[in-house]
Parts: C-alpha cells; sequence; structure tokens
C-alpha cells in the first residue's frame, strides 16, 4: 500500500476523533452524532418499561464476532451501538419497580460524558486536573453531611459498593496484621457481617486471601438488623480463641428490604472489646451504607415542623430510618453508591474514611511507580487499588450535590418513600396480601400474594417459624413464582409495573427461604396511579393464576 493510500485512510480515523482545536464544522459534527444517537434510543420508547422489545439474548453470534478488516463509519457504528440497547429497562419510568437503580439527572449524566471525551485519570491530579479537586469537594461535602469532620476524613471513589467494602476490609486487615500488604494475610483474621448483608462480603474475603470461610455470618432480628448478642458472643468466641478480627461490617441498608443495623452498638461493643481483651489493636468497623447514606440529608430536618408537608407515615417512616442513619458518624469508614440513591449513572462509588491516617495503611512507595507522579500535588495512585480511575462517577456525584442540595435530595426521598408507604396501605388493605418487611422503612416493599383460605393476619410467623409450615411455606413460595412470571409478562407487553423477586428474602428458623415479591421506587416520575396500577395487576394476577391452577387440579 502506498504512503498517499495510508495517508487517505488516516484523514477517516481523524475524522472519528473530536478534534484538538476547535473546528466549528466538525464540532456540529460531533454533536449532530451524538444528537442522531440519542434520538434513535428515544425512539424505542414506548408505553412499555423498555426500550424496543424484550428479545431473547444471542450469545451464539456474539461468540463468533471477528474484527473487520476495513474501516466504518461514525454513523454506522452508532447505529449498532444504539440497538445494543433493545430490551433494556428504562429505570425512570414510573412502571419500573425492578430493583435499586434510579434513574440518572440531566447534569450527571453531562457529567459522565465531558470526562468521556477528555479522560481524566484520578491517579494523580497531573492527569485529572480540576476533576481531583472535585473529588475531594465531593469528600468534603459527603464526610459534613454525614457528620465526619472534613478536615480529618479522607476518601477516593472506586469500582462499586463491593470496592467500598474491600477498602474497608483491607484497612481491617492492615491494623489487624501490620505489614500484610508486604508479606501476606496470615492465618486467623475473622470478618464479621449480617446474614442480611451483601454478598460481597465473601467475595472481598476471598478476593483479599482472608477466606470465605472466615467470614462470620451473625443472624438478624425481624427488623433485618443484626443481633449485636449473638454478635457479642461470636466475637467474644473469635477473640478467646486466638483469632484477630479484621472488621466489622455494618449493614446500613440491606439490598431487599432496607434493614438497617446498629452502627452505634457495633461500635460500643468494639470499644468494650478492645478495653476488656487489651487488644493491640484496634479491629475495624466499616458502614456499607451503599443505600441508606442518603437518608443522611434528613439528619437535621425538623420532623416535627415537616416544612415539606409530609403524610404523617411518610415522616414515621423517615425519622425511622434517620434514627439508626444518623449515628453513621461513629464507623469508622463508610461505603456510598451515587449510582443508587444518589441518582447518577454508574458507576460513582466512593470510600469514605474517618480519619485520613487511615489511609497511610495502603500506601506503596512512590519509587515503585517512577514513571508516574512528576508533578502534581495530589497522588491516590500511591494508595488507591486502581491505578486508573474514570473521572465520571466523580463529576456526577459532584454534579447532583450541587444541583439537589439537601432539600433536593429530602424531596425526591420523601417522595418516594410517601408512595411505598402507599402501596404498603394498599396491600395491608386486603386479606390476599401481606407485607413481610413491614418493621422496615424505605423506597422498598417485599410482599406476599396468598391464595383464598389463608390468614394472613397469622400466616407470617407460622410460616417462619413453625416446622409443620414447610409444605406450605414451599407451596406459597411457588404461588408467589407464578404471581410474579404473570406480572412480569403483563409488563412486557406494557399493560402493568414491572416488579421483582427474591428467592430468598429471609430463611425461616428451619432453614427455608421465603420467596417475596419486591417493588422497589426509585423513579421520581411514580405517582399514586402507578400505585394503584401496580395493586390492580397483582390482584389480577392472583385471580389469573387462582383460575389457572383450578382448570389444571
Amino acid at each position: 500500500m502506498s504512503t498517499q493510500a495510508y495517508r487517505q485512510i488516516l484523514e477517516q480515523v481523524r475524522n472519528a476523533f473530536p478534534q484538538p482545536v476547535s473546528d466549528r464544522m466538525h464540532d456540529a459534527y460531533f454533536v449532530f452524532s451524538i444528537l442522531r444517537a440519542l434520538d434513535q434510543v428515544d425512539a424505542m420508547k414506548s408505553e412499555i418499561p423498555v426500550l424496543g422489545k424484550a428479545q431473547q439474548l444471542d450469545y451464539n453470534t456474539a461468540h463468533e464476532a471477528q474484527i473487520a478488516n476495513e474501516l466504518s463509519s461514525v454513523e454506522r457504528v452508532s447505529e449498532e451501538l444504539v440497538h445494543q440497547f433493545e430490551g433494556m429497562p428504562i429505570w425512570g419510568h414510573p412502571h419500573t419497580q425492578i430493583n435499586v437503580v434510579g434513574p440518572s439527572s440531566i447534569p450527571s449524566i453531562i457529567a459522565a460524558l465531558l470526562p468521556s471525551i477528555y479522560n481524566p485519570n484520578l491517579v494523580s491530579d497531573d492527569t485529572s486536573y480540576g476533576l481531583a479537586v472535585a473529588e475531594s469537594a465531593v469528600t468534603a461535602m459527603t464526610a459534613s453531611l454525614i457528620g465526619f469532620d472534613p478536615a480529618q476524613a479522607t476518601g477516593v471513589f472506586t469500582f462499586g459498593g463491593t470496592g467500598t467494602n474491600l477498602y474497608g476490609a483491607k484497612i481491617g486487615i492492615e491494623k489487624a496484621f501490620p505489614d500484610a500488604m508486604e508479606t501476606g494475610v496470615p492465618a486467623g483474621g475473622v470478618l464479621f457481617a449480617s446474614g442480611q448483608s451483601h454478598y460481597c462480603r465473601l467475595n472481598v474475603a476471598g478476593w483479599l486471601g482472608l477466606g470465605e470461610r472466615n467470614v462470620v455470618e451473625i443472624p438478624t432480628n425481624l427488623e433485618n438488623d443484626i443481633k449485636i448478642d449473638l454478635l457479642e458472643e461470636a466475637a467474644r468466641e473469635a477473640i478467646e480463641g486466638g483469632k484477630r478480627i479484621v472488621a466489622f461490617i455494618a449493614t446500613m441498608g440491606t439490598t431487599d428490604a432496607l434493614g438497617i443495623d446498629d452502627v452505634e452498638a457495633v461500635v460500643r461493643l468494639r470499644d468494650q472489646l478492645v478495653e476488656e481483651y487489651e487488644l493491640d489493636y484496634r479491629p475495624h468497623v466499616h458502614a456499607d451504607a451503599v443505600i441508606g447514606w442518603a437518608w443522611a440529608v434528613f439528619n437535621d430536618y425538623d420532623f416535627e415542623e415537616n416544612t415539606l408537608g409530609f403524610r404523617p407515615r411518610t415522616v414515621r417512616a423517615l425519622a425511622g430510618v434517620c434514627r439508626r442513619i444518623s449515628k453513621l458518624h461513629l464507623a469508622d469508614s463508610i461505603g456510598i453508591d451515587f449510582h443508587k440513591t444518589g441518582f447518577t449513572p454508574y458507576i460513582s462509588s466512593l470510600f469514605l474514611v474517618r480519619d485520613r491516617e487511615n489511609m497511610r495503611l495502603l500506601v506503596r512507595g512512590r519509587e515503585q511507580m517512577p514513571y508516574l507522579f512528576q508533578t502534581g500535588e495530589r497522588h491516590p495512585g500511591v494508595y488507591t487499588l486502581e491505578t486508573s480511575r474514570s473521572g465520571s462517577g466523580v463529576l456526577a456525584a459532584f454534579a447532583n450535590l450541587h444541583l439537589f442540595g439537601k432539600t433536593g435530595m429530602r424531596t425526591l426521598l420523601g417522595h418516594l418513600v410517601e408512595m411505598a408507604e402507599l402501596l404498603r396501605e394498599h396491600l395491608e388493605g386486603h386479606e390476599s396480601t401481606t407485607v413481610v418487611n413491614d418493621k422496615n422503612f424505605g423506597t422498598v416493599t417485599l410482599f406476599r400474594v396468598y391464595p383464598d383460605g389463608i390468614d394472613t393476619w397469622t400466616i407470617k410467623d407460622y410460616e417462619r417459624t413453625d416446622i409443620s409450615a414447610r409444605e406450605e411455606l414451599r407451596d406459597h413460595n411457588e404461588y408467589n413464582r407464578r404471581i410474579f412470571h404473570y406480572l412480569h409478562e403483563h409488563a412486557m407487553k406494557g399493560k402493568g409495573v414491572h416488579v421483582s423477586m427474591t428467592d430468598c428474602y429471609r430463611h425461616t428458623n428451619y432453614g427455608e427461604p421465603i420467596v417475596a415479591l419486591k417493588s422497589y421506587m426509585l423513579s421520581p416520575f411514580i405517582d399514586e396511579q402507578h400505585v394503584e396500577l401496580l395493586v390492580k395487576n397483582v390482584l389480577e394476577a392472583r385471580e389469573k393464576v387462582d383460575s389457572h391452577g383450578q382448570q389444571t387440579s
């Protein structure tokens, strides 16, 4: 191939990039390309709470994919990109109530886009410049919101909620086993968490070399919070058995039910054990608050005055969460997901530590990285797990903290909790439905549906505690699965609300999983009519399942 031919191809390649120096014609082409892709995605919207139509995913074809020899074009590639969103749930749709995924605000979307264009790397401020300052600002704002001293606290954005737990556990390992970073993790470390905590506790223990078997899972109360008496018993047994406690993970908002551990009691227990056993280290307390952190905006809200005018039942629900979230500042570190209850795009996760000295336990010598940190002032790369860190999550969190402030966040969360409480009122008003996380207060509602002849006043306790109910529980689990499948099929036709299901809301006293249907409200567009539609869908599904059962019996 001649040099001239290569130069012609190079021009095509260059046109696929934003211009480094402003060029009005090419800049307009760049913006128009984005707008055209957005228009194509928007054309996929309908009454159904998904983009386009849900189709069978074709992994066989994907496994045979090959790189083409010739260049394509921005236009053709954009069309192919849009096609990948076929069947994707629309999280902002009021009929989408699947999981703890919210829609992204417009400023947070812009915040995620801009770093994609200019590629900042938060390994150092010499490769991220103002975005490094934004990370410091978000850390300070969030620390202040939680109740940490911003002058003493610090934080880093990481790869998700699992990442925040990993950082917390890693600092705990370094406290319990000094120099583990260099010499490895010795045997004898244990990590405590509730049985309702996120399963990533096992991933974290496995990947850090602590070992999954050294995660001690503590049973929970009916409120889905950790049993402090059993935690104390297990911790004492570990210490007296010669083990060292790497960390206590307090879950500040379980994924299924929004169960919230008593972090104040956990910290008190830790301090008591240190003093009583004269431990030569201080076990780390990490608060997994990736969901519950947002309720900290109510820490200084006057619930008696209630200036935003929430209904009394909503005020009680908000205050119920806040009584424990307000104690978050007692933890040594906290995990925060802005992409959950902060309404940003994935991934926007902050690991926040109360005392910045804790991060020194993770520091590596700069001589190990001679090609980095030649200029600049702040170099998180010396203590972060990641080398490369995108600025998108940082800037998205920065955008929403500025956009909403406390009042906006209170309004969003308050409205969502109000709608969830309205759903609970409806479900409690029907003899065939019962709320199973009625002692938890949040935007998620877990409920079960029963056939005729079942006393829903007593069935929950009977199924949970009486081993003679095993077969009946299994039948009702299957009944709720059939209800779910009907609801899902109905929603995919644009005729109903898209909810989800958990195969194990919690275990019975005799070890059986309890299935529950789940409504997770995170769309700001949800209103009373959508709640009423969901209840109507559930009752219709029950009627269809019952009639089908009678036909096949």
